[in-house]
């Protein structure tokens, strides 16, 4: 991986199939997002952000990382891209509502709060 670039879009409608495929094989049973960001190493699929857009802030509703791509600095890159998009549409905050599973990566990524919401502020 070192020394290649992760390539960051949003979803596209025509990306379904795809997403649904990277969720089942990462064993995931999750929708596909219809609003978010996916990243692609190489042309292959490594992670998958599901976005929500509210009045205030940017609320990430899942993010998933293939298991052989962990612990590379993908899911906090993921994380950084969606702030840049919360800024471009004028929202001062990424929202997290249950992180009970990845708290730790969390709060590592730059996020604060209680128990059932973290926060991170975008500027």
């Amino acid at each position: 991986m070192r020394g290649q670039r992760l390539f960051v879009r949003p979803i596209e409608a025509s990306d379904k199939a795809a997403i649904e495929t990277f969720l089942a094989a990462a064993g995931e049973g999750n929708a596909a997002p219809v609003c978010g960001l996916l990243g692609k190493l190489v042309g292959d699929l490594v992670a998958v952000l599901a976005l929500e857009i509210t009045p205030d802030a940017v609320r990430v509703a899942d993010l998933v990382v293939a298991r052989e791509f962990r612990r590379k600095r993908i899911g906090r890159f993921m994380l950084d891209e969606a702030g840049r998009l919360a800024r471009k549409l004028d929202r001062n905050m990424l929202v997290i509502e249950d992180p009970s599973a990845a708290r730790r990566f969390f709060s590592r990524a730059g996020f604060s709060g209680s128990e059932g919401r973290m926060t991170r502020r975008v500027e």
